[in-house]
């Protein structure tokens, strides 16, 4: 079984045992989420597609930690005035593991 389902503005392919990255949840270690924003649920050969949720679905998920994600460097330059700004970014993640998915 497998759902397409939508966190923090994003769409992800989930199966049961799975562990995805995510944007930042406000949940602590150990927390049980539930995403109600399921758009598309495969089971064995037949497919339900929502419009635009499926009704009744949902995805169940435990948060496994939070981290860090790689720097990006952002660099700005204007040639010849002597401009030159240097900043750089990384992103939170949370890092959640699919229990079930119902549906």
């Amino acid at each position: 079984m497998f759902a397409i389902v939508s966190i923090a503005g994003q769409q992800f392919k989930v199966e049961e045992g799975q562990e995805i990255f995510v944007h930042q949840q406000d949940a602590s270690e150990g927390d049980n989420l539930s995403f109600d924003d399921v758009l598309l649920l495969g089971k064995e050969g037949a497919t339900t597609i929502g419009s635009p949720k499926v009704s009744g679905a949902s995805v169940k998920t435990t948060v496994l930690g939070h981290q860090k994600g790689d720097k990006v460097l952002v660099f700005k330059k204007k040639r010849r005035k002597g401009y030159k700004v240097k900043n750089g970014h990384r992103q939170r993640f949370t890092k959640l593991k699919i229990d079930s998915i119902v549906g």
